[in-house]
């Protein structure tokens, strides 16, 4: 592995944990995940299996130890590895067709709703709410992160493309 690839990647989520860190909760403790943006771009920068995986993990952990939602940190160690590689697969299935700068934040709205769907499905098995609180807290959490996402990819992804550009390149092999 690339150390220079790896260092970018800890920046990222570095960056994720603080703002995963300073988001409130919305409701019952579950906050919008706003390191799965900064996931997202590591995936974007370097589409190989095994910075995703990697970047998943630790991702995962990051986000387990910042939660403060009930089951929140099963849930995250078991989501964010499942939401990676569902990203990392549609981004390489539209990578040549479609322009990155429409794709990045379209990915990125279906990356946290299944990143969020995923989640609330371990983390209300594991409290044994099951019954109908999913879609009261899909729409009121998981949707409002996905806007929040998306607007984050709007404005980190050009600006990362262009320093990344300016930069010594780093090629992913």
């Amino acid at each position: 592995m690339n150390t220079r690839i790896m260092v970018i990647l800890s920046l990222f989520v570095g960056i994720g944990a603080v703002l995963h860190a300073v988001v409130p909760p919305i409701l019952f403790g579950v906050k919008p995940d706003m390191l799965l943006s900064m996931m997202f771009l590591g995936i974007i920068l370097f589409p190989k299996p095994k910075y995703v995986a990697l970047l998943a993990i630790v991702t995962g952990v990051i986000s387990a130890l910042t939660t403060s939602a009930p089951g929140g940190q099963i849930a995250n160690l078991i989501d964010k590895p499942i939401t990676a590689f569902v990203f990392l697969a549609l981004f390489l299935l539209v990578k040549n067709r479609v322009n990155i700068n429409l794709t990045a934040p379209a990915l990125t709205a279906i990356g946290t709703m299944v990143s969020g769907a995923v989640f609330l499905s371990v983390a209300l098995f594991i409290v044994n709410l099951m019954d109908g609180g999913f879609i009261a807290l899909f729409l009121t959490v998981v949707l409002p992160a996905a806007a929040l996402n998306t607007i984050i990819m709007l404005v980190v992804h050009p600006i990362v493309q262009s320093i990344m550009k300016r930069s010594q390149p780093i090629t992913v092999t």
